[in-house]
């Protein structure tokens, strides 16, 4: 069975090659946000929220709440999440090297929208908004309006 234990090990491991990279070849940055980091992110949000991940990879969304809500699931280990189209729910994730995680923004995707609605290509093109604006938009979130986590965890969040 699959644990939390293997994710923290396994990032462990990658970061270690990710530095060993970037001393030996120091003209490239060798950076791990990427296809890599969303798929991480999804897995600790299937372990840690009442959702389950679509088998087969969706355009606008990557899982789906235990109420039918759809979600798109965002992670980094940098200052910003993106955003493209309008989700029902949109669950932003800070992952951190150590295999800790923070929940940035959960709640309806149209706040997001309605936030930074005047940007251009909103809604329309991949763009990148601050972690710290994300994590004051999500304070504003009724509890209610978020996908609640799961009964039992054992994941570390960062505090």
């Amino acid at each position: 069975m699959t644990t939390h234990q293997t994710i923290k090990e396994a990032l462990a491991l990658i970061f270690r090659g990710i530095e060993r990279l970037t001393v030996a070849f120091t003209n490239r940055k060798f950076t791990i946000d990427g296809r890599l980091v969303g798929d991480i992110g999804e897995v600790i949000a299937e372990l840690e929220y009442d959702l389950t991940l679509h088998l087969v990879a969706q355009p606008r969304h990557d899982a789906r709440t235990s109420n039918g809500r759809d979600v798109q699931i965002k992670a980094t280990f940098k200052n910003s999440l993106t955003f493209v189209t309008v989700p029902d729910y949109y669950l932003g994730l800070k992952l951190h090297d150590n295999g800790d995680y923070e929940e940035v923004f959960n709640g309806p995707g149209i706040l997001i929208y309605d936030r930074y609605k005047n940007q251009k290509n909103i809604g329309v093109k991949l763009l990148s908004f601050p972690i710290s604006e994300l994590r004051k938009l999500s304070q504003k979130v009724e509890q209610s309006q978020r996908i609640p986590k799961r009964k039992e965890t054992n994941f570390h969040t960062a505090s």
